[in-house]
């Protein structure tokens, strides 16, 4: 008589945890969602603060660490983790962060910094970025200034055109600061290269007049000069569509 398979048994642990957590978010608006979601943001920032106590992880093996933390979830759940690193001041700086959503809209977003030296990491900071948004980073080089920069921008769904937003952060070690912002810009899409950055985008009401009159709309480009206190305009005109 064949011996009767054994059943896999439930998973366990943070990966559960996460999952029972986020499936309670099943028709909770997002501005309701902050008991739910600052649970899963202390489970998911306490489990990576300790797994990088005692290493200094690469930003890919911080990602995948975060991939398992989020294993179990499924569609409409994602936890889609967004890391990067950087050297700065003999330092290894790195993003652990993530965009938790459970609608095509709904979306919550975490960032946390730590710092890692000989064989050492431990947070130092954490900011909440635009909800409703996915996550990305664009690293700055040391031009004209001594902290760290980089921005932190990602896209929302929701009407015709996705709308881009992006904050350029200062970090000194210490504290993240915000030195420019651009939120919502229809259609935006950002462009760095050096000490320059462009970005294109529509107007909104613009956009929706041409449609109604079967046209196209003007595109307009944006380009900053990176300085020492942030951003500077230089130039917006309108481009062709």
């Amino acid at each position: 008589m064949q011996a009767k398979k054994k059943s896999t048994p439930p998973p366990t642990g943070l990966p559960l945890q996460i999952f029972n957590l986020a499936k309670q978010l099943g028709g909770v608006a997002l501005e309701d969602s902050g008991p739910i979601t600052s649970q899963i943001q202390k489970l998911v920032l306490d489990h990576m603060s300790e797994w990088m106590a005692s290493r200094t992880p690469t930003d890919v093996d911080t990602r995948r660490e975060l991939e398992s933390v989020f294993s179990l979830l499924h569609y409409p759940l994602v936890g889609n983790p967004a890391t990067f690193q950087q050297l700065w001041k003999g330092q290894i700086i790195i993003g652990a962060g993530y965009t938790l959503g459970w609608t095509d809209y709904d979306r919550q977003n975490v960032v946390a910094i730590y710092s890692c030296s000989v064989g050492k990491c431990h947070l130092v900071t954490i900011t909440n970025f635009v909800p409703r948004t996915d996550l990305h980073y664009v690293n700055l080089p040391q031009i004209a200034w001594d902290d760290m920069r980089f921005f932190i921008y990602g896209v929302r769904p929701g009407k015709s055109q996705l709308r881009l937003s992006a904050i350029l952060y200062s970090f000194d070690g210490r504290n993240l600061k915000p030195l420019w912002q651009g939120l919502d810009l229809y259609d935006g899409e950002m462009n760095v290269e050096n000490d320059k950055v462009t970005i294109k985008y529509l107007k909104e009401d613009e956009y929706v007049h041409a449609v109604e009159r079967g046209g196209k709309p003007p595109r307009h480009l944006a380009t900053y000069q990176l300085t020492a206190a942030g951003m500077k305009l230089l130039d917006d005109h309108e481009i062709p569509f």
